[in-house]
């Protein structure tokens, strides 16, 4: 490795994208286009800098599958931060074995932190966490120690592991001051800001309460019946019922407990379940066979009793019923959650993270936008959306800080 491309690497590892530019901007080898297209994806250039990973890659002979898998991995990430969420990871999967066979443990190790980060994007938690476990930041550079520490912390944070996530908060902190790059300092505070925002409202007939994380928590692990709008099921003490795929309980359960200790009137659950201001008898029997799956899934936590006027929730041992809701509810909120991490992101990303059709996003984002919550960039296939204000430092991309090419 000749001494230009080594000062530039050197200033990818300290964040000075720039400064790794003025030394390999005009040359055109293999190792150099690498370290662009590197520098590039730092500074928000991710079209220009996959081409450049591609062409890089391309280059590398066969005698080179070290350098072409650590392309492979950069090109990964700036998918990652261009939300593109489409494909397949074996690619990734192939490359972090290509590295770990060749005796590079850093980049394996990035490259399964990419997979690990894709995971927790797309809500796959399982996923993330069996990438994450066992892995070690000891010995990692300080970059990659405080990226593998801010991704145990979402994971646990996702969990509602607030003390876990703490400690690797705490750790990502140090690591970052080590390394003593600008932008990671920047997201590890906003990691550590989350504690602080709002959670959750708990909601209840006579108004609403502001949560943190730590106090959605202990919610969470009283003796309440929590009716939770932001998972969208029931918990009581260790268990729990999903309802995410059963709409039409969960809207029933979710009245139920919002005028609990009192009961709710027949015709306001079809209003709320059925959508409709016109019952007939088709409505009430419907409503009496839905009521009917509600209480046989409930029935460990709570009894779903008839009366004059309509239900009302009687939670079995459970002192009291709580109605957990996201900070901004519905379709609108989540796609506000995805967004406000700084990053753009494209209608399809969206949909698959949110597990919706395009087009009904394409929607939330139309009304988003109209009320100046979100903005685009870019037109037709290119189009991708933001959250304004934008924030001063957004999403950090991490490529490969020690990107070494033979």
């Amino acid at each position: 490795m000749d001494s230009l491309i080594a000062a530039s690497a050197r200033a990818l590892a300290a964040g000075d994208a720039l400064g790794a530019l003025k030394r390999v901007a005009l040359r055109e080898d293999p190792p150099a286009l690498a370290l662009r297209g590197i520098a590039m994806a730092q500074l928000g250039e991710h079209v220009r800098a996959r081409e450049l990973l591609r062409k890089a890659a391309r280059g590398f002979g066969s005698h080179e599958q070290l350098s072409r898998a650590r392309c492979v991995v950069a090109e990964a990430e700036v998918a990652l931060a261009m939300r593109d969420l489409g494909g397949s990871p074996r690619a990734l999967v192939s490359a972090s074995a290509t590295l770990q066979a060749g005796g590079d443990r850093v980049n394996a190790v990035q490259a399964r932190l990419i997979a690990a980060r894709r995971s927790l994007l797309l809500g796959r938690l399982d996923e993330a966490a069996s990438l994450l476990g066992g892995l070690e930041s000891q010995g990692l550079p300080p970059v990659l120690a405080a990226v593998a520490e801010l991704s145990a912390a979402e994971l646990a944070l996702r969990l509602l592991q607030t003390q876990a996530a703490r400690t690797a908060l705490q750790r990502a902190r140090q690591a970052a001051n080590r390394a003593q790059v600008p932008s990671l300092l920047a997201e590890v505070a906003d990691a550590c800001a989350a504690f602080d925002r709002p959670a959750a409202h708990r909601l209840d007939k006579d108004g609403e309460q502001v949560l943190r994380l730590d106090e959605v928590q202990a919610l969470l692990a009283s003796d309440a019946l929590v009716v939770d709008a932001c998972r969208h099921g029931l918990r009581s003490g260790g268990e729990w019922v999903p309802l995410a795929r059963r709409p039409v309980l969960f809207t029933l359960a979710r009245e139920l407990a919002a005028a609990w200790p009192d009961d709710v009137a027949r015709e306001d659950l079809i209003a709320s379940a059925f959508r409709t201001r016109r019952p007939d008898e088709t409505h009430r029997a419907r409503l009496r066979v839905e009521m009917g799956r509600l209480r046989a899934l409930a029935a460990p936590m709570a009894d779903v009793d008839a009366t004059a006027r309509g239900f009302v929730l009687k939670p079995r041992h459970a002192r009291q019923v709580a109605l957990l809701a996201p900070p901004i509810d519905g379709e609108q909120g989540a796609l506000v959650a995805l967004l406000s991490d700084g990053a753009a992101w494209s209608t399809s990303a969206l949909a698959q993270a949110l597990g919706a059709s395009q087009r009904t996003v394409q929607r939330a984002l139309a009304e988003l936008e109209a009320d100046g919550r979100v903005r685009s960039i870019g037109q037709a296939r290119a189009r991708r959306w933001l959250a304004p204000p934008l924030a001063e430092f957004t999403t950090i991309l991490l490529l490969p800080a020690a990107l070494q090419l033979d």
